[in-house]
């Protein structure tokens, strides 16, 4: 049982959950929660090891149980200890640390989302998690959109990355794949076309800008046209995830 703070394991989990730069330098990030964590072994996602402490679940136990059968690296924390890691204000007693690996980008592409300075974790996990229940085939993240594999944002997008294509790109290389790919890219923008009489059937991409300052130059001069939400309603506008979901799953209503 791990029992001290000074553990490489603990250190490194710490390491990973703070800074987005070991997480690149390392290739590995955290998922933490038993339905996570199960998503990932029912993704046959690479784990390095998984850590858990006394005070889980039956349903953790079984998660347990059927990692260490597959030989994973599997060990116990004291419980104060693993309690002390986890940014959850109810942990679950489970964590693991993966490989951090991009899904590869279809050839074939009729449905990419393009969050651009979106900062917000919470946000940007909601709308990976949105774009995997709709279909999305590979996200593009711009320059200063927050880091895909941050905790919250894993959190937030509930098992979407052990499904979705997530790539953080520059601006070029987001160009030359939408070309590449022969979609019309559109810009939720409140000054738009509805969304209701925009023909979303046929192959696009969909740039959903930043809460604060909205979409970057960059994203407007990529956008070869501009889609708006009616709202009857007297609000300014909605944030970035219900903004964006909203529009993702009007493209699956109309592509039936």
């Amino acid at each position: 049982m791990i029992t001290s703070g000074q553990n490489s394991k603990i250190k490194l989990v710490r390491a990973l959950l703070g800074r987005a730069r070991e997480r690149r330098e390392l290739s590995a990030f955290v998922a933490e929660g038993v339905r996570l964590v199960e998503e990932a072994a029912n993704s046959n996602w690479q784990f390095q090891f998984a850590l858990y402490s006394d005070d889980l679940s039956e349903r953790g136990i079984k998660l347990i149980k059927r990692l260490q059968k597959r030989k994973i690296d599997v060990e116990q924390v004291e419980s104060r200890l693993l309690q002390s890691l986890s940014e959850t204000e109810t942990p679950q007693g489970v964590l693991a640390v993966l490989q951090l690996t991009q899904l590869p980008i279809p050839n074939s592409l009729d449905f990419i989302l393009i969050p651009d300075q979106i900062r917000d974790p919470g946000n940007l996990g909601t709308l990976l998690r949105t774009a995997a229940a709709t279909g999305v085939q590979a996200v593009l993240l711009p320059p200063e959109t927050t880091d895909a594999f941050a905790p919250k944002v894993v959190r937030a997008a509930m098992g979407a990355h052990f499904r979705l294509p997530i790539h953080a790109m520059k601006w070029d290389e987001i160009e030359q794949i939408s070309k590449s790919a022969n979609v019309q890219v559109f810009l939720a923008d409140m000054e738009g076309t509805s969304c209701w009489g925009t023909d979303l059937r046929q192959p696009l991409a969909l740039i959903i800008g930043g809460e604060a300052e909205g979409a970057s130059e960059k994203a407007r001069k990529l956008a070869n046209g501009q889609v708006s939400i009616p709202m009857v309603g007297k609000m300014e506008s909605l944030n970035a995830a219900v903004a964006g979901s909203v529009l993702m799953f009007e493209v699956v209503r109309q592509r039936g």
